[in-house]
């Protein structure tokens, strides 16, 4: 059974990242089982819980995979047909034949292997919902790194969302590389960028 989901589709700044974790279920021990029980939609855990399950999803699956789209790919294209195609990479980079490739929320391009769309995946499949962690642990850490490159967006704290704090920062500073300008944000619109950019 192989999982993909994405982390930062809704940020204002950095990139896309998914991630497809394949389980085998046949070589998964109990030990394993009980190590992963805590699984779920990485949104629904701490950043502790995250990433005390990333080692643990790492060790357990067949295969991982991780796919990042820059942000002005994601501009260039759009973001939902860059959220497919990167969940289908990644999907693609794990299947084995006979190998079913589930997808959370969204039916992704063809991979040429089995796929199913799950609506609310990360809460029903585990192979989904540890992409999901692996997925938002790698750009955490990513968008800490890049709070050092980029100082005074705060994006070791909000990581890219939309927060109170973040839209205070865009009014304060302007805008990052990092930051997606085809969003129609209010946090642009402030600095009448909207219409510039989209």
């Amino acid at each position: 059974m192989a999982g993909a989901d994405e982390a930062g589709r809704g940020c204002l700044a950095g990139p896309l990242v998914a991630a497809a974790v394949l389980f085998d279920y046949e070589r998964i021990g109990l030990r394993e089982v009980r190590a992963l029980s805590s699984l779920n939609d990485s949104k629904q855990q701490t950043v502790e819980g995250r990433e005390a399950l990333y080692p643990l999803v790492l060790r357990c699956a067949s295969r991982v995979a991780v796919v990042s789209r820059c942000v002005r790919g994601i501009d260039a294209r759009g973001l939902h047909n860059t959220n497919l195609a990167a969940l289908s990479d990644a999907l693609a980079r794990v299947a084995v034949p006979g190998a079913i490739c589930l997808s959370d929320g969204f039916p992704v391009p063809a991979t040429g292997h089995r796929q199913q769309a799950v609506v609310t995946g990360d809460a029903r499949s585990a192979a989904i919902a540890a992409a999901s962690i692996v997925a938002k642990v790698t750009r955490d850490r990513y968008m800490r790194r890049a709070d050092a490159l980029h100082p005074g967006w705060d994006f070791a704290a909000h990581v890219g969302y939309a927060t109170p704090e973040h839209r205070e920062a865009i009014l304060a500073k302007g805008v990052s590389p990092l930051h997606r300008m085809s969003f129609q944000s209010l946090a642009y619109q402030q600095l009448g960028l909207v219409g510039d950019f989209v």
